[in-house]
């Protein structure tokens, strides 16, 4: 029977060979040896009953623990260790272990241990006691969730643990500077260990609920600051509140842009693992009006009739693909209709008497800045909503009230007209 074959002798295989290659070899001879295409029965099943064994990580492994430790005390000589009466060290030759150990006592014979083997209660059966081996209980991970505060100036916090069946109350002690993700280690408040292995360690990680104004990465704070466009524009000194408590003056300088960052030197929260404190670090924003007042808007205007078109350009990324002066014109162009379309949002129609031979009366449409109201006649004069007129024969002087006063009177034919002042 197959209890006086080694196993692997049995497949073909090396003692060393994989699980893989065990399969391999089995299917083949499987293949050969099958009853139903002709092949030995008896063969087939100690084929079978090899690779039941062997295909099983347990029972391999108590195979060839008892291989080493058993009966056959491992090979003397070149062969097999089921062939180990002859070779150096062995006596005399060839005969194999049956000749040589046939019982095991309370063990059984060598046919028992090997069916124990197949059938998963190992080599020396189930009643057997071993002594257990040492193993360290596994280490158990706690999530604790702590204020910004409590991160950033330390706390203590009740803590209660269940492992297992059994819960244990701790007083967890927040380290000052705590960071997201930090973790504290307790050493032997884990997992139980295996025999006389020892417990596992508690591991506390740190979670920080969001703050209303700050946040954090590592010992830097950051605070979120809204500035107004005069601030930005000519500087500002702002009193803004620091993690720590205290008030901190914040000099914003003069052209400071949208989304920069200013640093407050040690004014952040503590280093955790070392001496001193981390950064404020002030990031400003522009906050634009949604609604403008009349001093606010006539300011804006000022300052932009103020401001020289041959500066600094502001978007030279952009007027690099449109062209300077197209785009400085087609925005005059723009911002003149746009002006005139409020100003005269309704056409206004004004009557022209002639002192002279007027023969009826003529309308004149304000057209923005620039409009004209022209007389039938040579010599009235012409009230228009959106500027000033001539009248086609030259000899009378038209004034235009509206919304552009900075217009002057003309004269001459042909409506021509001036500027002055700051208008455009």
């Amino acid at each position: 029977m197959v209890a006086e074959k080694n196993y692997y002798d049995v497949l073909g295989v090396k003692e060393e060979a994989s699980t893989d290659e065990i399969k391999k070899a089995f299917k083949k001879l499987a293949r050969k040896h099958h009853p139903d295409a002709g092949g030995d029965e008896a063969k087939f099943k100690d084929i079978s009953e090899a690779y039941e064994v062997l295909s099983d990580k347990e029972k391999r492994q108590e195979y060839d623990t008892f291989l080493k430790y058993g009966a056959f005390g491992g090979s003397a000589g070149q062969g097999s260790p089921f062939n180990w009466g002859g070779g150096a060290g062995g006596g005399g030759g060839g005969g194999n272990w049956r000749t040589v150990v046939t019982d095991f006592g309370d063990l059984g014979n060598i046919g028992d241990i090997f069916s124990r083997i197949r059938h998963g209660e190992g080599a020396f059966g189930t009643d057997w006691e071993f002594p257990q081996r040492e193993k360290k209980g596994r280490d158990v991970q706690v999530t604790l969730n702590v204020s910004f505060e409590e991160a950033f100036f330390g706390a203590t916090k009740s803590v209660t643990v269940r492992i297992g069946d059994s819960s244990q109350q701790l007083e967890v002690k927040v380290p000052a500077g705590a960071v997201e993700g930090g973790k504290l280690r307790y050493k032997g408040k884990g997992g139980e260990g295996l025999g006389a292995g020892e417990r596992g360690d508690l591991v506390i990680i740190t979670s920080i609920k969001p703050h209303e104004l700050y946040t954090r990465k590592g010992a830097d704070v950051t605070l979120e600051l809204p500035i107004s466009v005069a601030e930005a524009a000519l500087g500002a000194q702002i009193v803004i509140p620091a993690p720590d408590g205290s008030m901190v003056r914040l000099r914003v300088p003069a052209g400071t842009q949208s989304g920069s960052t200013l640093v407050i030197r040690g004014k952040g929260a503590p280093h955790v693992k070392g001496k001193g404190f981390g950064d404020l670090k002030v990031q400003v924003h522009l906050a634009l009006p949604e609604t403008l007042n009349d001093k606010q808007r006539a300011a804006l205007e000022a300052f932009a009739a103020a401001s020289d078109p041959k500066g600094a350009d502001i978007r030279p990324n952009i007027t690099a693909r449109t062209g300077s002066a197209a785009a400085a014109d087609w925005a005059r162009t723009q911002a003149t209709t746009e002006k005139s379309a409020g100003a005269s949002a309704g056409a206004s129609s004004g009557a022209s008497t002639g002192a002279g031979s007027c023969s009826g009366a003529s309308r004149s449409a304000g057209a923005g800045a620039g409009g004209s109201g022209a007389g039938a006649g040579g010599s009235g004069a012409g009230a228009g909503a959106g500027g000033s007129g001539a009248g086609a024969g030259g000899s009378g002087a038209s004034t235009g009230a509206g919304a552009n006063p900075g217009y002057s009177a003309s004269t001459g034919t042909g409506g021509a007209y001036q500027r002055k002042g700051d208008q455009r």
